[in-house]
C-alpha cells in the first residue's frame, strides 16, 4: 500500500470517527438538552431535573470526554497507518 493510498484509508476511517463522536454529542447535547428534556425532567441527578442537568453540564462533561475517546482512537489509526512518528 503506497503512501497515497494509506492517507486516504486514513481520512476516511478518521472522517467516520468524527461522524459518530460529533453525532453522540448531537444527541446528548440538543437530543437529551432540548428534544427529550420533558421525559428526562421526570428523573432527578444531584437534585436537578436531568434534563436541566444534561443542557447544562452533562452536554459539557460528554463532550470532554469524546476528546478524549477521540484522541486515543487517533493515536491508535496514526499507528495502524504508519502516521505515528
Amino acid at each position: 500500500m503506497n503512501t497515497k493510498s494509506r492517507a486516504k484509508a486514513y481520512w476516511k476511517e478518521n472522517l467516520r470517527y468524527l461522524r459518530v463522536l460529533l453525532i453522540i454529542w448531537f444527541l446528548v447535547s440538543f437530543g437529551a438538552g432540548i428534544i427529550f428534556k420533558d421525559f428526562l425532567n421526570q428523573f432527578y441527578l444531584g437534585g436537578f431535573p436531568l434534563g436541566f442537568w444534561f443542557s447544562q453540564q452533562g452536554s459539557i462533561y460528554v463532550f470532554v470526554i469524546l476528546i478524549f475517546i477521540y484522541v486515543r482512537l487517533m493515536n491508535k489509526l496514526d499507528k495502524k497507518y504508519g502516521f505515528d512518528d
